[in-house]
């Protein structure tokens, strides 16, 4: 039956990554401006309920119940028939219930992590709907592909905790609705709480252990290596962040260590578990330098990716895929595959291919829904309403009261 010590790992697996999506709204919500706190955090925090009710309506059994054309699965699990307290998980002997739950905190976050990018700039009636079509038409037919038994995951593609599943996607999805909306017609100063980033980044930081160690869904040896090389790339992330950026603009910034751990976070997540913690420092200290250079190449495009999900998530998210194709040792994790410098050429091929298509089909898919979307409802909020402040002029409401 259930073997309660892997059981209970993954129950504090599980309210550690559901303990992420607050963190990311403490996150973007100390990075913008005080008059659009809440709307920035109202958009992580609504996540937490809508795809919590869309996973039980359908999103677990499009994802991991049958499948269709190796693309997508059934509803034949649709408000969790069949799933009943006796079902055992097979791998870790689990419950079948905690698999479900653990994987909707996934659910809940990788759609949250997108409005990073068009902060300020949205309506809540447009993101509702683009958050459920998301979840529908992207997010689950790419779980059930990578992770549910469809065609990637027959064909040998690897991601241990979402490189492409959530951080490439939700990173190109991103980029597209910068594109549709625009650049914001007012640019506040910079983050009116970087203290309030600090604790986002804390929260992440320690839920991020949860998502990573808790992918392998039981204790054993490559839960504890997935957990150290969780550590040991962010913080090799962080410091080369801060090391570069000091040598740049002459003054270490805490806010550029606080986003190099997360690039580094972001970066490791696909790799976790299939790589020694030797190769996870070089992963580290790479995710520092290159999506440090892409968040400067997104300013001399000048693309208006308010919080950086493309140059943090999007980029950090590829580059770890590629890393798993080049770093990945079956001495590790027998049940990995041998990367591109242990002569397992073909394997990385795999993952270039996997992370590109997706990346590709959720820009494309991105765009044209939000095209769909602004002929439903209006996708961008008005000049004055964003010059007024989100809070305000959608929400009625106030973070801070001017005394």
């Amino acid at each position: 039956m259930f073997d309660t010590g892997n059981t209970g790992f993954m129950l504090v697996a599980t309210s550690l990554v559901m303990l992420m999506t607050p963190g990311l709204a403490f996150f973007y919500g100390g990075l913008v401006g005080r008059k659009n706190v809440l709307a920035i955090m109202l958009q992580s925090f609504v996540s937490l309920g809508w795809t919590t009710v869309l996973w039980v309506v359908c999103g677990y059994s499009l994802c991991f119940s049958g499948d269709i054309g190796g693309i997508i699965g059934n509803f034949d699990m649709a408000f969790l028939n069949g799933v009943t307290p006796d079902k055992v998980f097979s791998t870790g002997s689990i419950p079948l219930l905690v698999f479900v739950s653990y994987q909707m905190m996934f659910a809940i976050i990788t759609p949250a992590l997108i409005t990073g990018a068009f902060t300020n700039r949205v309506r809540f009636p447009a993101y509702m709907i683009f958050l459920t079509v998301w979840l529908l038409f992207v997010y689950f037919p790419m779980v059930h592909m990578v992770w549910g038994g469809g065609f990637l995951q027959k064909w040998g593609v690897l991601d241990f905790a979402g490189g492409i599943v959530v951080h490439a996607i939700a990173g190109m999805a991103a980029l597209a609705s910068v594109f549709f909306v625009g650049k914001r017609s007012f640019i506040e100063s910079g983050p009116h709480s970087i203290p309030l980033v600090a604790l986002g980044t804390g929260l992440l930081w320690f839920g991020w252990y949860g998502f990573n160690a808790g992918s392998e869904l039981q204790v054993d040896q490559i839960t504890a290596t997935a957990f150290l090389n969780t550590d040991i790339a962010a913080s090799f992330a962080a410091v080369t962040w801060l090391v570069v950026e000091w040598m740049r603009e002459k003054k270490p910034k805490f806010l550029g260590l606080l986003t190099g751990s997360i690039a580094g976070l972001a970066t490791i997540t696909p790799a976790a578990g299939y790589v020694s913690p030797q190769s996870s420092i070089v992963i580290g200290i790479c995710a520092g330098l290159v999506c440090y250079l892409a968040i400067n190449l997104k300013k001399k495009l000048d693309w208006d990716d308010a919080l950086d999900v493309w140059g943090v998530h999007g980029v950090g998210g590829t580059l770890g895929v590629l890393m798993l194709g080049l770093l990945g040792s079956t001495r590790i994790n027998p049940s990995g595959a041998d990367g591109l410098l242990f002569g397992g050429g073909a394997f990385f091929l795999k993952e270039l291919v996997a992370v590109a298509g997706a990346s590709l089909y959720a820009f494309v898919f991105t765009y044209f829904s939000l095209i769909v979307i602004n002929r439903i409802t209006p996708v961008k909020v008005s000049r004055t309403e964003e010059e007024s402040g989100l809070d305000k002029s959608l929400h009625g409401e106030e973070a801070y009261m001017d005394v």
